[in-house]
């Protein structure tokens, strides 16, 4: 019971933190709060990754309610243990690059153009991961690996814990569907929800893989945002055919699946 009363605490703290920031963005594109169209757009980058750190503060809360300080401070060292292994440092760029990388290609097999790099330089791969890892998306793993999916996973077990987790992670974005400029406003919400879920059930068995080190999130997280603008997948055009989103939804839900399926078999959960 303690457990649920935790996760619930920390889902409504993550969830009212991230759609206070996000929601108030779209109030102001739709002039319900009075600024200029530029202003919310210069305003668009900072609130929307204010707004994603809010599992980070669900975490926070929900362990300074329960244990204080001494929680807090020891929750934030088991960030600060990198050795996570080379299978964990390797995997994610292998499978992660892999959907990516075929999502990317496999469409012009069939008469459509190739989407080009968006970084300036692959050289600049290294800076743009580690800003993915603490502002791009890696942030969000504090909370949902780094506190929620533990303890998902031991009142739940693996297949509900991440079925779940990745459903509430996707209606979690939710609000950026209606934000003008985010890259979710060209996808399709079932299709990211797929997306989120295939990603719990990667990101579960990388945590296995790193020894259960909570860091293994940020980098596994950041790795697959970085990847995107280097094998982009997504067409910045609103009202276009996205054989390549759908591709990439696709394969990262199967890869989570059949991973799943094999380590599990090898290896059951104690439920």
């Amino acid at each position: 019971m303690n457990n649920t009363k935790s996760l619930t605490k920390f889902f409504i703290v993550t969830f009212l933190w991230s759609w206070a920031w996000w929601v108030t963005l779209i109030l102001m594109y739709k002039n319900i709060i009075p600024v200029s169209e530029q202003i919310a757009k210069n305003l668009t980058l900072p609130v929307a990754v204010l707004g994603a750190f809010g599992p980070l503060a669900g975490a926070l809360w929900t362990i300074g309610s329960e244990s204080g300080k001494k929680g807090i401070a020891a929750y934030l060292r088991n960030f600060l243990d990198l050795r996570l292994g080379w299978k964990a440092y390797l995997f994610p760029v292998i499978i992660l690059g892999s959907t990516t990388c075929i999502a990317w290609l496999l469409p012009e097999l069939f008469g459509y153009e190739r989407l080009h790099i968006l970084l300036p330089s692959i050289w600049i791969f290294i800076p743009y991961l580690l800003a993915m890892i603490f502002l791009g998306g890696g942030q969000e793993e504090f909370g949902w690996r780094g506190y929620a999916l533990p303890r998902l996973e031991s009142s739940l077990g693996v297949w509900k814990a991440n079925f779940l987790l990745g459903t509430i992670w996707a209606v979690w974005h939710l609000p950026l569907w209606f934000i003008p400029g985010t890259s979710q406003t060209y996808m399709n919400f079932g299709g990211f929800m797929l997306l989120t879920i295939g990603y719990s059930f990667l990101f579960s068995w990388f945590r296995k893989l790193s020894g259960y080190r909570p860091i293994f999130g940020l980098y596994s997280h950041g790795m697959a945002n970085a990847l995107i603008p280097m094998m982009p997948v997504l067409n910045m055009q609103a009202n276009v055919p996205q054989p390549r989103f759908w591709i990439w939804v696709s394969l990262t839900f199967a890869a989570g699946i059949l991973i799943t399926l094999f380590t599990n078999r090898r290896h059951p959960e104690k439920e």
